[in-house]
């Protein structure tokens, strides 16, 4: 910081009307100090100095001494005589000039003090701010020169390494092309051997130009500044440019052949997944969504397409379609008709109906000679039992004991279903009943022949002319009556007439002339099934054609099972069991409902298809 004084001495002047000398200036002087700052800034202070005067004996000569001639004055009084005006003589101008330059500085007065103080205060403050400044400013220069330079250094090894590997990466490249040119060239030497002498001698010498890259090695790092803002488009890969040599050379040699399109015959059902669609043709499942998209239809690969949706993709990539039904899994399960040459004579099937407590289990125990009524609740039949019987001329009639209840009259319309003949048992002493006329109609509906077995003759009040004129109210006509129903009187608890029941029964066999083929896959019916404790689910079926044998697949409605055991109506383990046999199957998934058919298929797989199906078909009809 500079000061620079600025003092400017006041002129005296004579007063307007007096002839006397008198001093027109303020009470002290003022001055201008100018202050400097670096950088170019500067401030003026104005400061006043006050002066002290000095008295003489003679106030003429003083006055006339301390006086200097001023121009000012003779303008101001130009009356004034020359005489009067003191003129300052050479000595006192010689003492004059011995004194110090300058006016006599006055005193400051205390604001003046203040301002002074105030102001260098100031200037010593910002000074200290200015030199912190300048400290704070040389430190983030350093740090930006040390950045640029790490930057810098950074940027360099970059370079470097960049460099290094597109020479390794040039080197790698020009091994790679030098042995692709033996191969070719050993490729080539058959075809050139027969050229000799000198000319292939000068040919064979010729060396091949090497190849330059002349643009930069395409992108194998991670991205910087510079590869970022570069415009030149990206150059094939080594392997691109080796597969495209190899492609030419098969092209060369007639190795790459166009493949034709192969058409293949799709087996569509009424439902298909994309997917499974795709396999099937052999296709991409992308290749079939674009078909569907241009279509207007968005779907994903595990979505599922109609039929006709799967035909028109099928025939649109030239494919032929064989449409099938989901119930064409069921078709050739139970076989066709058998030729006549094939069947064989069988068993009878006969059903006992009739009234609950008319006594049918016990007809039933005095054929068979055993005593079933007594396993039963309350002697009251609660299933169907099936059982065969060989009579003493050797023959065999199978028996399907069905209960009489009234709450059992799904399983009598079951029992009539599988039946070859229907026994209507009706008590003497009792008459026709409600289940006797049901037994009735569904022997009607079977359109199975019936005979008549009047029981409980032996008892007291018991009356058979009174049930054939009841039967004939159901349209129910005996022999007796000149009908053609046949009627027997018997008496299960004494035996009376049970050999001519049989005799009837075998009668009415003989007349139908019961046949089937053994010698084919088992088929027939559930005639129930339960959940045993320790066996799993067991059913007892009736074989109607074939023989089904330990160890083969069936079907049995939804369920499927593998033959583990078989167990006919004695409890004996058995290996195969023929036409009108009923045994009871071991080894099955599931509890099959009584009335399913079932048969023996070649394989699980298909077994578990055909359930799936059945179930699937079951759940559907449930919803619905």
């Amino acid at each position: 910081m500079s000061e620079t004084k600025d003092t400017s001495d006041k002129k005296l002047r004579l007063s307007g009307s007096g002839k006397t000398l008198s001093l027109k200036r303020s009470v002290g002087d003022t001055g201008r100090v100018k202050q400097s700052f670096s950088q170019g800034r500067s401030k003026t202070v104005v400061v006043e100095k006050k002066r002290s005067r000095t008295v003489r004996p003679t106030p003429e000569r003083a006055e006339s001494a301390t006086t200097p001639p001023s121009p000012v004055v003779e303008e101001a009084a130009p009356a004034v005589a020359p005489s009067e005006v003191a003129v300052p003589e050479p000595e006192k101008t010689a003492e004059r000039d011995d004194r110090p330059a300058g006016v006599v500085l006055r005193t400051l007065t205390e604001e003046e003090k203040d301002a002074r103080a105030h102001a260098l205060a100031e200037a010593r403050v910002r000074e200290a701010e200015e030199r912190k400044q300048a400290v704070a400013d040389a430190r983030d220069r350093e740090r930006d020169e040390e950045r640029l330079a790490r930057e810098r250094a950074e940027a360099e090894a970059r370079q470097t390494e960049e460099e290094q590997r597109r020479l390794r990466e040039e080197e790698g490249r020009k091994r790679a092309e030098e042995e692709a040119r033996r191969r070719e060239e050993k490729t080539a030497t058959p075809a050139g051997e027969a050229d000799s002498g000198e000319a292939g001698k000068r040919r064979a010498a010729v060396p091949r130009p090497a190849r330059t890259r002349t643009t930069p090695e395409r992108r194998r790092s991670k991205l910087t500044v510079t590869k970022a803002l570069d415009d030149s488009p990206r150059e094939r890969s080594l392997a691109s440019m080796r597969r495209r040599r190899e492609r030419e050379r098969r092209q060369a040699m007639g190795e790459l052949e166009p493949q034709a399109k192969i058409s293949r015959e799709v087996t569509i059902p009424e439902a298909i997944t994309i997917q499974e669609l795709a396999n099937r043709m052999a296709e991409r499942s992308v290749d079939v969504i674009k078909l569907l998209m241009k279509q207007g239809q968005m779907l994903k690969i595990n979505d599922v397409i109609d039929a006709d949706t799967a035909q028109l993709i099928a025939e649109e990539l030239g494919h032929s379609v064989k449409r099938v039904s989901e119930a064409d899994v069921e078709e050739g399960l139970h076989g066709e008709q058998d030729e006549q040459a094939e069947l064989r004579p069988r068993a009878a099937v006969v059903t006992v109906m009739g009234h609950v407590d008319h006594g049918k289990t016990s007809l039933l125990d005095a054929l068979r000679q055993t005593d079933v009524v007594s396993g039963e609740a309350g002697g009251i039949t609660q299933h169907i039992g099936a059982y065969q019987v060989t009579v003493a001329s050797g023959d065999k009639v199978t028996f399907i004991d069905t209960p009489g209840h009234a709450a059992f009259t799904s399983m009598r319309a079951r029992g009539a279903k599988v039946t070859d003949i229907v026994i209507l048992v009706v008590a003497a002493d009792d008459g026709v009943m409600p289940q006797t006329i049901e037994a009735i109609s569904h022997a009607r509906e079977a359109g199975v022949p019936m005979i008549v077995a009047i029981n409980k003759i032996d008892v007291e009040g018991a009356d058979p002319n009174r049930v054939r004129t009841e039967l004939l109210q159901h349209e129910v006509v005996v022999e007796s009556m000149s009908g053609e129903t046949l009627d027997v009187e018997v008496s299960a608890l004494k035996g009376t007439n049970l050999d001519k029941l049989i005799e009837t029964v075998l009668l009415q066999a003989e007349i139908a002339e019961l046949k089937a083929n053994p010698n084919r896959a088992a088929e027939g019916v559930v005639i129930e099934a339960k959940l045993d404790r320790g066996r799993g689910p067991v059913a007892s079926v009736l074989v109607q054609r074939g023989t089904l044998r330990v160890g083969d697949i069936i079907v049995l409605g939804s369920e499927w099972g593998r033959v583990r055991a078989l167990v006919d109506d004695h409890g004996d383990s058995v290996e195969q069991a023929g036409p009108s046999v009923p045994v009871e199957v071991l080894g099955l998934n599931g509890t099959p409902e009584a009335g399913d058919r079932f048969a023996a298929i070649e394989s699980e797989a298909r077994a578990r298809e055909i359930t799936e199906y059945r179930k699937r078909k079951r759940r559907d009809m449930q919803i619905a």
